[in-house]
């Protein structure tokens, strides 16, 4: 699982969007089996990211599952640390296997 959190730099939205979501995955003990990116917008690579998944507000984050398919997504703010555990953490995800 991959979590995408699309922004600038500078953006103290998205600064604390990347902040929220490491501190849960540590919290919830899901960092070694979720990894964090941050795509910022302003760059080649970012923008075409974010025009292939549609991001027109930041932060934008995005939970990819492993192949590649979106499992959740919040536009223009930081997920709600209980909606971002029931797609992430690791009781959900055995759970639901």
């Amino acid at each position: 699982m991959r979590i995408e959190i699309y922004g600038k730099q500078g953006c103290e939205l998205c600064k604390s969007a990347q902040k929220k979501v490491a501190h849960f995955l540590q919290q919830w003990q899901a960092a070694s089996e979720v990894s964090m990116v941050f795509m910022d917008v302003e760059t080649e690579q970012g923008a075409a990211e974010s025009d292939y998944f549609d991001v027109f507000q930041i932060p934008t984050v995005l939970v990819l599952k492993d192949d590649g398919h979106l499992a959740a997504r919040w536009d223009g703010e930081a997920p709600p640390s209980q909606e971002l555990k029931r797609v992430v953490s690791p009781e959900t995800q055995s759970a639901a296997a």
